[in-house]
């Protein structure tokens, strides 16, 4: 087949590349250029630019390295204006409303693989290969393609791949959707590829120190919107008594419990943002307890949108162990779900994923509660 391979510049990519390379398939390399490193937003305290953990100009550089060593075309696309508009810009807005996004969801359904497969597309391939730890298959019965987790489960990464539509699904392949990461650097290591040691890469690649909220100040600021970053308001417990202030919704999440700066006989959690009134609701462990919550933009991908309720397991964020829940849909691509257990720091921003067994039903995203 003739197959484009999004290459990261990261390890992962780079051994999905060799492997396709040693099965005889005719190659097309790309790197998405996504995070503008002239805006000087990464800088610190001195004004010095903060190392990018990936999709920095080094990661480019590696790509390329890895395309020639194994000897196939190689290519960048700058997508930074649409990184921004569609990953950086959204990431901003939901925090300063109050919720916790993931930004890479987005990015990979809704930049990555919308950008990338087009342009295979019009270049004649006939696959998307990407590094990811997911598994697709074509039902021939049903008539469609199914995600399936990943064969890793700890570097299983269906839960940031959701969106897909089945198009998308028809031409994506993953090539180390059955593999452990020893088997994965060992391919790297044979082929004497730069990237078999490089380390991996655990922050959203825009915010390299990890700081979200200092990150958000440092935009704003760079783009004249300094009036715009959240101010001190109230902490509340779930009473509505006053108990300290805090310093910008944007620097709390639901389920956190350090650093609120309060004195409390029981430890005190964050158990909701409310944006319009400039506060954080606090309580005890019990009261971040969830029986239920909304999603939004619901994409069912197991099958289309049910008529009826359905049974599954779901995750309410990458790293949650996956619970029973009945997903009743609403209307306007959007669901209830149940839990058949409360669940605690349910977070408005983050992605819910369904699943049944190792197949990726659907997902949405977690809706604030009223």
């Amino acid at each position: 087949m003739k197959i484009a391979v999004a290459m990261s510049g990261g390890v992962d990519s780079s051994s999905a590349a060799a492997l396709l390379k040693e099965q005889g398939h005719e190659l097309v390399g790309f790197t998405m250029q996504l995070w503008n490193q002239r805006r000087n937003v990464n800088v610190d305290e001195n004004g010095d630019p903060m190392p990018s953990r990936c999709c920095s100009l080094d990661d480019v550089y590696d790509a390329r390295r890895v395309a020639e060593s194994l000897g196939f075309p190689f290519y960048v696309l700058n997508l930074e204006k649409e990184f921004e508009d569609s990953v950086v810009n959204p990431f901003i807005e939901s925090y300063l409303s109050g919720e916790t996004p993931i930004p890479c969801v987005a990015c990979n359904s809704r930049l990555k693989f919308a950008s990338l497969d087009k342009l295979a597309l019009s270049l004649g391939c006939d696959k998307v290969a990407t590094g990811h730890y997911a598994r697709v298959e074509h039902d021939k019965e049903a008539g469609r393609y199914r995600l399936f987790r990943g064969k890793n489960h700890w570097k299983d990464q269906s839960y940031f791949l959701w969106e897909l539509t089945q198009d998308q699904l028809s031409r994506a392949y993953f090539p180390l959707g059955e593999m452990l990461k020893s088997e994965v650097r060992d391919i790297a290591r044979e082929a004497n590829l730069y990237t078999a040691e490089k380390a991996e890469s655990q922050e959203i690649c825009f915010v390299p120190d990890g700081k979200y909220s200092e990150f958000i100040d440092r935009y704003l600021d760079h783009d004249g919107r300094a009036s715009e970053i959240p101010s001190e308001g109230e902490i509340v417990n779930t009473r509505g008594e006053r108990l300290s202030e805090h310093s910008g919704i944007h620097r709390y999440t639901v389920g956190q419990r350090r650093g609120l700066g309060i004195a409390h006989e029981k430890p005190l959690y964050v158990v909701k943002i409310e944006p319009l009134k400039n506060r954080i609701v606090v309580g005890e462990k019990e009261e971040l307890l969830s029986d239920s919550f909304t999603a939004r933009g619901v994409n069912w991908v197991a099958f289309d949108e049910p008529n009826h309720p359905v049974r599954a397991h779901v995750k309410v964020r990458y790293r949650h162990k996956p619970v029973r829940a009945t997903i009743e849909t609403l209307e306007g691509s959007r669901a209830r779900i149940t839990f058949d257990e409360p669940q605690p720091a349910v977070t408005p921003g983050q992605a819910t994923v369904f699943y049944e067994g190792e197949e990726v039903v659907g997902g949405g995203w977690i809706e604030r509660g009223k």
